[in-house]
């Protein structure tokens, strides 16, 4: 889910930022600090939106660098177990397929495709034997997330599912609505 928190912290200025508009130096500085960065109380931090206030600065001797108190707003994706997701398939392997949610990749293991014995093809394809179902590189999908690991913080382990009632490749889920629509106009 995307949050928008606000966030207090010290900011440190350079002095080779002194001549610019004060403003600007701290939103800079924010943005190369939050820049990437991961962490399980915030998720992974997309961007800086915006300064709401920036405190007096204070320089600390034998630094000279100036330190401001700001509070400041991020925006920011941080998953949470049973949230449904959308995203597009980035790439598939012989144990899964990885899924592109927005900042964060998150991971499908093969037994969390679909409801069926599932083969993997030269061609990077996974094929459901029974149901014929393809998934492939590029299909646009929605899933479950079902697993989070902050275990290394550069790169979090997502673990998603697609095995539950309107899950899976949003192609197969169009299908799957198509029928259920014929089976109401019959009754």
């Amino acid at each position: 889910m995307f949050y928008k928190i606000k966030v207090r912290t010290h900011v440190r200025v350079s002095p080779d930022k002194f001549s610019e508009d004060i403003k600007k130096a701290v939103l800079d500085t924010l943005n190369k600090q939050f820049e990437g960065y991961i962490s399980k109380d915030l998720g992974a931090v997309i961007a800086v939106s915006e300064i709401t206030d920036i405190g007096e600065g204070v320089i600390i001797s034998g630094d000279g660098a100036a330190y401001y108190d700001t509070e400041f707003n991020i925006f920011t994706f941080k998953p949470e177990l049973q949230e449904v997701v959308l995203g597009k398939i980035n790439d598939i392997t012989d144990f899964g397929a990885f899924m592109d949610i927005g900042p964060l990749d998150g991971m499908i293991h093969v037994s969390q495709t679909m409801d069926d014995f599932v083969s993997f093809s030269k061609g990077n394809v996974l094929t459901g034997k029974e149901s014929k179902k393809n998934l492939k590189v590029g299909d646009k999908c929605r899933a479950r997330i079902i697993a989070i690991s902050y275990k290394d913080q550069t790169s979090p382990k997502i673990g998603l599912t697609m095995r539950q009632l309107k899950l899976g490749s949003l192609s197969w889920i169009e299908q799957d609505l198509k029928k259920e629509k014929k089976v109401v106009k019959k009754k």
